[in-house]
């Protein structure tokens, strides 16, 4: 019986279409298999059903194959020319990167007070206020950090004058108040000294020092 012309097209019916799919899915794996025997071929088959199901056939591994396809396929010549801009992008980026790296190096030495033979006034003025402003940030840093320290001791010494009073009252004697209170005067005392410390004239490092 001669077998009729098939219409290459989507078949409507749903049971149909599977049918017809699990027929030449086999078909096509088991061609695939006799090929690679025959031939001593590498073949491998993907296939997807319409449900996302995987069928596949490989006469090797699967990945091995799928390499190699990148490598020798069609796309190999435009892979290979997307790698060489990749690469150039990326040397581009790195001569970036070292320019910048280079004036970061020269603007840290200028604000050491290195490497000035070759600033002009304004260029030694612009310096200047850099330093003023860093300074000027970092008594203020030191300020903050000075009264969050104050006031930790101030709160401490309070909770030591407390446990004190407390500790007095079970053992049934007087609280040491004078000394309480010249605890709490020493710690503000400190804190005082502390203070005027801070206003000494803070020096400026940047970078590490140089012997």
């Amino acid at each position: 019986m001669v077998r009729g012309k098939v219409e290459m097209k989507r078949i409507e019916n749903s049971t149909s279409r599977q049918v017809t799919f699990s027929k030449r899915r086999n078909g096509i794996l088991k061609k695939a298999y006799e090929l690679s025997v025959l031939c001593d071929a590498e073949v491998s088959v993907i296939i997807f059903s319409q449900k996302g199901r995987l069928y596949e056939f490989s006469s090797s591994i699967m990945q091995k194959t799928i390499e190699r396809y990148r490598k020798y396929g069609k796309g190999g010549e435009t892979n290979t020319f997307q790698s060489e801009g990749y690469m150039q992008q990326m040397k581009q980026e790195v001569e970036m990167t070292a320019k910048k790296i280079e004036e970061l190096e020269k603007s840290q030495k200028k604000l050491m007070g290195r490497g000035l033979d070759s600033c002009s006034f304004e260029e030694v003025r612009e310096i200047e206020k850099q330093l003023i402003l860093s300074l000027t940030r970092i008594r203020e840093r030191k300020a903050l950090l000075f009264k969050e320290q104050k006031d930790k001791l101030i709160e401490k010494g309070k909770l030591l004058i407390e446990e004190n009073k407390k500790l007095s009252a079970k053992c049934g004697t007087k609280p040491w108040e004078q000394e309480g209170i010249e605890a709490e005067g020493g710690i503000m005392s400190l804190c005082s000294q502390s203070r005027q410390g801070s206003d000494i004239q803070t020096e400026l490092f940047i970078g590490l020092s140089c012997s």
